[in-house]
């Protein structure tokens, strides 16, 4: 009897084809960490909606801030305005832009101290899924939540005076100059949540970074008014203040090229100490 061959494709087919494979995603571990970044973001999205208190009372803070700063001090500080500045609405929008986002990332390390306490993260350890997807969701959906407070406060501000004064584009550009600072931001408040060992103990940590970056800037008063030399001059080399600025320049007056370079240099700074820093931290977890 002459010996059968063997079909090809069974055995030695699969097992080529599983390498295949293996070799195709380890090659895209970027890819991957996105893609389950996406899925994380997701959930974190749903849980945020189905929580319509939490929805309202995250919404109200930054709109009293456009009524109150926008309104109440108009006339204290319209004096010390720099030139293009009609009053102080103009002025402290773009500032409270920045402010929102900053105090809305404190939630990042809030809501992930929280899941690190409840389990939820050794859950998705559990899962075959990139490590730092589980972070990468959190800051994503944490910059969408971000972005939908935002344009809720354009809404208010223009129906109180606010406008831009540098066309459509340049609003769209200093929207978005607040979102990439505030997303690299959000890294550092994951690397508290990740040394803080509990949601306390993050909230109140994010609390102290959160206060002095939005204060000692250019935020609410312009930097020249400062009138402590050291204090001043943190002030005017704060990242803060740089990505106040941009926004300010992009949306109605003031320098817009130095203003946004340092802006994005700070960004890649604050990503490319924390990301990897966040993500080691996260594995020594295990």
């Amino acid at each position: 009897m002459t010996a059968t061959a063997e079909p090809r494709g069974t055995a030695d087919g699969a097992t080529l084809a599983s390498d295949h494979l293996v070799e195709r995603r380890s090659r895209r571990p970027g890819l991957k960490a996105l893609r389950d970044g996406w899925t994380i973001g997701k959930r974190n999205l749903r849980h945020f909606t189905r929580l319509p208190r939490l929805l309202v009372f995250s919404t109200i803070q930054p709109v009293m801030f456009v009524l109150l700063f926008g309104t109440v001090f108009d006339g204290a500080v319209r004096g010390a305005l720099p030139n293009g500045f009609p009053d102080y609405l103009a002025f402290v929008m773009p500032g409270i832009f920045i402010q929102s986002t900053i105090f809305r990332m404190t939630q990042t390390a809030v809501g992930l101290a929280e899941d690190l306490e409840k389990g939820v993260i050794d859950r998705f350890r559990s899962l075959p899924m990139a490590r730092s997807g589980v972070l990468i969701g959190r800051t994503i959906a944490d910059l969408v939540r971000s972005m939908a407070v935002i344009l809720l406060m354009v809404a208010v501000g223009m129906a109180v005076g606010f406008r831009f004064g540098n066309g459509p584009l340049a609003a769209v550009a200093a929207v978005a100059i607040v979102g990439v600072f505030g997303y690299a931001l959000s890294w550092a408040f994951v690397n508290i949540a990740m040394v803080a060992g509990g949601t306390e103990s993050a909230q109140s940590a994010s609390f102290v970074l959160a206060f002095p970056l939005s204060f000692v800037s250019s935020v609410f008063v312009p930097t020249e008014s400062y009138s402590i030399g050291w204090l001043a001059a943190i002030a005017r080399n704060s990242p803060v203040t740089a990505a106040a600025d941009a926004a300010r320049g992009l949306a109605v007056a003031g320098p817009v090229a130095g203003p946004v370079v340092k802006t994005l240099i700070w960004a890649a700074v604050l990503l490319a100490v924390f990301v990897p820093l966040s993500v080691a931290r996260f594995r020594r977890l295990e």
